[in-house]
């Protein structure tokens, strides 16, 4: 049996019809820059979130970015960043000259552990950015009560979280401001690149309009020296199809995560804890850890089945952030989750045979 490690083709065989209406509801229209579609779908997501506005952007990158930039952080000022995460979230953060901070994960749950965050604020510090990795809420409420005390920002990174809720409410607004990813793989993905921002904040709402137009609040009327990242209409228009979709498609993964984390018996696979109420997941990823992981992936391979590695190489040691002089085993846990993770496939469409045959495979690892 082949099981690949994400499969894009079950969304879009379920809603073929309604993606193709949508670009020829575009194409009719012929407005491909701020054209209707985008309006209707920062509308709905803003609605589907709870927030009171919704900013598209052009990526998930430029969406932390352009928060930063609404927030004025800038040269000279430094953001908490997990030492766990996808690299794009600490490039946001140099983009606008910051220096990100690098502060450890928990390597049960694998986002920022908030009981470290304290020890990393200077004086220049002025924002923490809040991940929430691989589809998990991360611990919001302490996040937060740490920002008050010393009077920082919070931004949330929701990149693979579109969905997660935490004590009950959608995450998107336990901050001054979220950025989204529409990344194709996402839970819900753009058949190209797309983000936003969501917040209820309107002055950070028009900031971020204003500086990811071209600095422009109406045209030809720069206010901020300013980027272009916009949202672009046909993207928005395949999003407002499949935005309706997304709790089951959610709902999809979570039985199958749960068939994983109770199902795997092989006391060599580290399975990731199955979440209270309080920290609901949508599973972006499904992420185990192996001390003998290289093995164990190739195989899984052998015997059809995907995998990827989230992520192999810590940020700290990437060579992108050779400049800030981190030597290895500065971050010791970002390293032991870098040298062990694997992800196993999920995705909506994943069948009940596929799963199976997946958690056999595991169980027979030795």
């Amino acid at each position: 049996m082949k099981v690949p490690f994400v499969d894009l083709k079950p969304t879009h065989q379920q809603l073929n019809r309604e993606l193709h209406e949508a670009f020829e509801s575009v194409l009719e229209e012929s407005q491909f820059i701020h054209g209707s579609a985008c309006t209707e779908f920062e509308n709905a997501f803003a609605a589907y979130i709870g927030a009171e506005y919704c900013v598209g952007a052009a990526n998930g990158l430029d969406a932390i970015a352009l928060i930063l930039r609404a927030l004025e952080i800038g040269p000279g000022d430094e953001v908490i960043v997990p030492s766990n995460t996808y690299i794009a979230t600490a490039f946001a953060v140099s983009n606008v000259g910051a220096r990100p901070v690098f502060v450890e994960p928990t390597i049960e749950t694998y986002n920022i552990d908030v009981t470290r965050i304290e020890a990393a604020i200077t004086d220049r510090t002025k924002a923490i950015i809040a991940v929430h990795l691989q589809g998990r809420a991360a611990d919001m409420d302490t996040v937060n009560a740490v920002a008050r005390k010393h009077g920082l920002y919070v931004v949330e990174d929701a990149a693979q979280a579109h969905g997660t809720t935490y004590k009950g409410k959608r995450i998107g607004t336990f901050s001054d401001a979220c950025a989204w990813s529409f990344y194709p793989g996402k839970n819900i993905g753009a058949l190209g690149d797309a983000g936003a921002v969501t917040t209820n904040n309107k002055e950070i709402a028009d900031k971020v309009r204003a500086i990811g137009d071209n600095g422009s609040d109406y045209k030809y009327h720069h206010i901020y020296k300013g980027v272009n990242s916009r949202l672009d209409t046909i993207q928005a228009a395949f999003l407002l199809a499949k935005l309706p979709h997304l709790e089951e498609w959610n709902d999809w993964r979570r039985a199958a995560a749960r068939r994983y984390i109770t199902e795997v018996t092989n006391p060599l696979i580290k399975l990731p804890l199955l979440p209270d109420d309080t920290y609901n997941h949508v599973y972006h990823v499904f992420v185990i850890r192996c001390d003998r992981r290289d093995e164990l992936k190739q195989y899984l391979a052998d015997n059809g089945i995907g995998t990827l590695e989230h992520y192999p190489i810590p940020m700290h040691l990437q060579g992108a952030y050779r400049d800030l002089n981190i030597p290895e085993g500065t971050y010791p846990i970002a390293e032991e989750i870098s040298r062990t993770v694997l992800s196993l496939p999920m995705y909506y469409g994943i069948t009940d045979e596929q799963v199976t045959y997946v958690i056999e495979k595991l169980n027979a690892f030795r």
